[in-house]
């Protein structure tokens, strides 16, 4: 687990520098329609890793139970990949996102939780704890503090892309 907790912390402080440099104007923009801000980016980033904690927290309730052998071996990294579109299921769009300053206040808390968790039932608990992914399917915790780390970045990826297209003043969606 301390390896996906390292890179964890590693994407999320290059997020973090990112968008916190970035000009408030810049900030809520959408390079094109239907496509997501940056605010919207991080608020959704916020959204998924508030499910994920309570999704861990009612799986830690439960009675010890293990995935099986074949799903501990899926690799999360595949969702750090943007080659594939995925659509975010209805609870985890970010409609309505607040402004930068609560968007990152909220973001740092819901960190600072997952990884209070995490270091307070440790690793053997959170390898014995199954979580239901609506695309992986059912992995372990430690997995899922993976999974959270891959998701972080491939969303800290669509905000440069983002980035980008608002500099060249581009309205192409991908």
């Amino acid at each position: 687990m301390k390896k996906a907790l390292n890179r964890l912390d590693s994407v999320h402080q290059k997020l973090i520098k990112t968008v916190s440099s970035v000009d408030p104007n810049i900030y809520s923009q959408r390079p094109a329609e239907g496509a997501w801000s940056v605010g919207e980016i991080v608020h959704h980033l916020c959204l998924v890793e508030g499910r994920v904690i309570q999704e861990l927290e009612g799986a830690i309730a439960q009675q010890p139970r293990r995935v099986g052998f074949l799903r501990r071996l899926m690799p999360t990294s595949i969702v750090s990949l943007r080659l594939v579109r995925v659509k975010a299921p209805r609870a985890m769009r970010p409609l309505d996102a607040p402004g930068w300053e609560v968007t990152l206040e909220n973001f740092e808390r819901a960190r600072n939780s997952l990884k209070a968790l995490c270091a307070t039932h440790g690793e053997e608990r959170f390898r014995n704890l199954v979580f239901k992914h609506p695309f992986l399917g059912e992995i372990d915790g430690v997995a899922t503090v993976s999974f959270i780390g891959y998701h972080e970045k491939r969303h800290y990826k669509q905000i440069r892309e983002v980035l980008r297209k608002l500099a060249n003043g581009s309205s192409k969606t991908n």
